[in-house]
């Protein structure tokens, strides 16, 4: 499940966490929302952030020979 946690400070500072997104797509989530807040500050990437999707392929390859024997 993906989700965006904002944790807002009395000084006006916001912190922002997100899970359930793999890989460096949770740049793309949240940019509209960063460029509203204003300026960041700092950025801690997850482990989430360096893990690889994992895509399955249901393709099979074959090949068939004939010989002569």
């Amino acid at each position: 499940m993906e989700t965006l946690e904002f944790i807002i400070y009395p000084d006006g500072r916001v912190q922002e966490k997100v899970t359930g997104i793999v890989g460096a797509s949770c740049a793309e989530v949240t940019a509209a929302i960063e460029a509203q807040l204003g300026q960041v500050l700092n950025h801690e990437p997850t482990s989430e952030y360096f893990a690889a999707k994992v895509q399955q392929s249901n393709v099979a390859n074959t090949h068939t020979t004939y010989s002569d024997w």
